[in-house]
């Protein structure tokens, strides 16, 4: 009960502070998650809606529903793929990558803050044993590659 009590508080906590963090670029976790993928793929050309749908593994109706807030924003674009007229290619514009590298940099510092308490080891335990515990409840995610990395 210890483990799981303190696991349930640290996700509540946690979710209020990226959820006030995320608020402040006028955005929504699942917006953040959207943006920030399509700054991780790096590539110019963006990614099908497909694609972002299995990185962020929610239903394609909940990334359409992120898509139209991001291109009402205007941080996205959609189009059809030329090659591929079923695909819709999703792609950040000027202000959407502008704004995610903003949102990434206040991002990290906030994750540093958070855990702050914990030396880099005791990060390193921690992330192996939940690691385990999710491998062990059937969660077979791959972990995504940080946001500070190219």
């Amino acid at each position: 009960m210890r483990v799981l009590g303190r696991l349930s508080r640290v996700t509540r906590i946690v979710e209020r502070e990226l959820k006030s963090l995320f608020s402040e670029f006028g955005l929504e976790r699942g917006e953040f998650d959207v943006l920030a993928t399509l700054r991780r793929g790096g590539a110019s050309d963006g990614m099908t809606a497909g694609m972002l749908a299995r990185s962020s593994m929610v239903t394609s109706g909940a990334v359409t529903n992120r898509l139209d807030r991001l291109v009402a924003k205007g941080y996205i674009t959609r189009e059809i793929d030329p090659a591929n007229r079923r695909a819709v290619i999703v792609a950040l514009t000027p202000a959407g990558r502008d704004l995610i590298d903003r949102a990434v940099a206040a991002h990290l510092d906030n994750e540093r803050r958070i855990l702050a308490a914990l030396d880099q080891d005791r990060q390193d335990d921690l992330a192996a044993a939940l690691r385990a515990l999710l491998l062990s409840l059937g969660d077979e995610a791959t972990d995504p590659r940080p946001l500070g990395d190219p």
